[in-house]
C-alpha cells in the first residue's frame, strides 16, 4: 500500500511529465495563468509576496505594487510549470534554450585564475537551468537539500546531475566537500538568499532590511581566495528561452568582518533582483528570522 508521500510524489511526477510534453511557451503560459489567478484571491503565497514587496519597494505606489505582485505571481507560476522541461528534457535540448550569455567574460576570467570559483545563484529566474548550464562550463559541486517528498529525491538528483554536477548534502560533510572542490580548482554552487538559521548567519541589509544572511560564501572565499560570481537565468518573454547572466561580486564579499561580507553578498543579489524584480521568489519568507526583540515579519 502506497504512503501519502508516495502518492503525492506520483502525482507530481505525472504533472511534470505532462508539462514536459508541451512546448515551453505553452507550459509557461499555463503556469503564468495559474499565478495570475492566485493573485486575485487571498492566500498564503499572495500574503507573503505582498509583505515582501511592500517592505522592499516602499517607494512604489500602491497601484504599482499591485501590478508587480500580479507579475511576480505569474512568474512564480512559470517557475513551477517549466520544471517539467528543465528536469525531464534531454540536457542538450534544455541547454539550447540559453539564447545569450551576458557577462560570459566574467565567468571566463574567474575560471582562468585557477583558484576555484564560487557561483552564487539567487532564486531569480530559472535557477534550475543556471546549475545545469554552469556544470557544462566547469567541474561543479553544489549543495543539495533533499525534498520534503523523499520519493522525489532520485528524480531531482538525476535532473540536477545530468550535465555533470555533483550534489553534496547541506551538512558538515557537504561543507568539507565544497572546500575540497575549491582547493582542487573546481567550482562550487550555492543559493545565497536562503535563511541559514539563527546560528549560521549574521544580520546584514537586504533592500534596507536587516536580514539573516549566510556566512558560508564569505568563509569559502576568504579561506581559498576563490572569486565569487553571481549567476542567474533570466526568463525571456513568450517562451523564447533564457539569458544566462554573470556578474562579479564585490571584493569585500571576502572581508574578515562577517557583517561587511554579508552586506556585500546581499548588495550583489539585490542588484540582480532590481534588474528583474518580477522574476524573484518573493513568495519565500526571506525575513522570517528577526534580530532579538523584533516582532515577527509574517
Amino acid at each position: 500500500m502506497w504512503s501519502r508521500d508516495a502518492c503525492r510524489a506520483a502525482l507530481v511526477r505525472a504533472v511534470l511529465r505532462l508539462l514536459a510534453w508541451l512546448p515551453l511557451r505553452y507550459s509557461q503560459g499555463i503556469g503564468g495563468a495559474v499565478g495570475r489567478t492566485i493573485a486575485l484571491f487571498p492566500n498564503g503565497l499572495r500574503r507573503v509576496a505582498e509583505i515582501n514587496l511592500a517592505s522592499c519597494f516602499p517607494e512604489l505606489s500602491a497601484r504599482s505594487r499591485r501590478r508587480l505582485l500580479a507579475q511576480t505571481l505569474a512568474e512564480t507560476g512559470k517557475t513551477a510549470a517549466e520544471i517539467g522541461a528543465l528536469w525531464l528534457w534531454p540536457a542538450e535540448r534544455v541547454l539550447a534554450l540559453v539564447r545569450e550569455v551576458p557577462g560570459d567574460e566574467v565567468l571566463t576570467r574567474a575560471l582562468s585564475q585557477g583558484k576555484g570559483l564560487i557561483l552564487a545563484c539567487p532564486h531569480l529566474g530559472a535557477w534550475e537551468l543556471a546549475g545545469l548550464y554552469c556544470a557544462t562550463r566547469c567541474k561543479l559541486t553544489a549543495l543539495y537539500r533533499p525534498p520534503r517528498m523523499s520519493a522525489l529525491d532520485a528524480m531531482i538528483r538525476s535532473a540536477r546531475e545530468r550535465s555533470g554536477a555533483r550534489l553534496v548534502p547541506t551538512d558538515a560533510a557537504g561543507i568539507r566537500a565544497l572546500f575540497q572542490a575549491l582547493r582542487r580548482g573546481d567550482a562550487v554552487g550555492i543559493l545565497p538568499d536562503q535563511d541559514p538559521g539563527r546560528e549560521r548567519g549574521v544580520f546584514a541589509p537586504f533592500f534596507g532590511i536587516s536580514t539573516n544572511t549566510m556566512i558560508l560564501i564569505s568563509r569559502l572565499a576568504a579561506s581559498t581566495g576563490a572569486p565569487v560570481v553571481i549567476v542567474y537565468a533570466e526568463r525571456l518573454p513568450c517562451g523564447a528561452g533564457y539569458s544566462m547572466r554573470f556578474t562579479p561580486a564585490p571584493e569585500d564579499i571576502a572581508d574578515a568582518d562577517p557583517v561587511t561580507a554579508a552586506a556585500a553578498l546581499n548588495r550583489a543579489v539585490e542588484g540582480c533582483v532590481r534588474a528583474r524584480p518580477e522574476q524573484y521568489q518573493w513568495t519565500y519568507k526571506r525575513f522570517k528570522t528577526r534580530p532579538a526583540g523584533e516582532q515577527r515579519y509574517y
